[in-house]
């Protein structure tokens, strides 16, 4: 049963519908979106949830909900897209989710019990489990038989559709939980260190490949000093992207916009300047 306050957003929901329908037009509607696939769209979908993040950690309600907007674009064009084909539309896609919420919280849509959010996560992993053992058995009809991989094969379905980094964490913590892991964080940095210097190595032969796997496993190394330290490396390096810039739009102003011809001791100069700048102006705030 849906709530009276329900009203409007279902009536702008159905109206964005529309809005859809109508790009999707083959007679009329929009060029571009009628050119669009579920593989063409995946960047769009990727850009727009890093969008979404963004607009989180900089606590911008205004921004956020412009960018959870565009997000919920992308989901009614794929369902849009889908059912154009026969496959699914967005009535399965909300059933199902829906169906899935109420599944998974049996603490609150039947009589199991949960005093606190780990209890919580515990009905969800453990109903969570029981639905990927059932689906394996619908595909196979071999009920019990175990995997010889279980928790690589779990992994690889999860980290498929997260960004590398995030995906880098989930694998760490998963295989760290599962006793895959350093006796001291010594270890952590005696790990990366070794593989700075493969990386060094594999740049300095001009193999590019081998380099490309070598820098892959200094940035998983790096996530699990993340993970011993307890700080997010996707957060962090979000904060540097952000700090670079701020201070690199110094850089350009007090050089007209221009950096070519400039030594590299000018420029580091500037850069030096800029930083001072923003502690200063940070400083003044607090």
């Amino acid at each position: 049963m849906s709530s009276p306050d329900a009203a409007p957003a279902l009536q702008a929901l159905a109206e964005l519908i529309d809005v859809v329908a109508q790009l999707r037009d083959p007679q009329g509607g929009c060029p571009w979106d009628l050119e669009q696939t579920h593989a063409s769209l995946v960047p769009y979908v990727l850009e727009e949830a890093h969008e979404v993040a963004d607009a989180i950690r900089h606590g911008d309600d205004r921004h956020l909900a412009e960018e959870l907007g565009d997000l919920l674009l992308q989901v009614v064009l794929h369902a849009r897209i889908a059912s154009e084909e026969g496959r699914f539309d967005l009535e399965q896609i909300t059933r199902g989710i829906s169906a899935k919420l109420i599944r998974r919280h049996p603490h609150v849509f039947a009589d199991a019990e949960a005093s606190d959010s780990a209890a919580v996560k515990a009905h969800w992993e453990a109903i969570k489990i029981q639905e990927q053992a059932e689906r394996a058995a619908g595909q196979t009809g071999e009920a019990g038989v175990p995997s010889a991989s279980p928790l690589s094969d779990k992994l690889a379905g999860k980290v498929r559709g997260q960004p590398a980094l995030a995906g880098a964490m989930t694998i760490s913590k998963k295989a760290a939980a599962a006793g895959f892991e350093w006796d001291d964080m010594a270890g952590v940095w005696e790990k990366v260190h070794e593989e700075l210097d493969e990386l060094k190595e594999a740049v300095a032969s001009g193999d590019k490949a081998h380099a490309q796997e070598e820098l892959g496993d200094v940035l998983f190394t790096l996530v699990n000093v993340a993970r011993w330290c307890g700080i997010d490396p996707e957060a962090g390096l979000a904060g540097t992207n952000h700090r670079f810039l701020d201070r690199f739009s110094r850089v350009e102003a007090a050089l007209g916009g221009d950096l070519q011809g400039r030594s590299i001791r000018e420029l580091e100069g500037l850069w030096r300047q800029a930083k001072a700048q923003i502690r200063a102006e940070v400083g003044e705030r607090g």
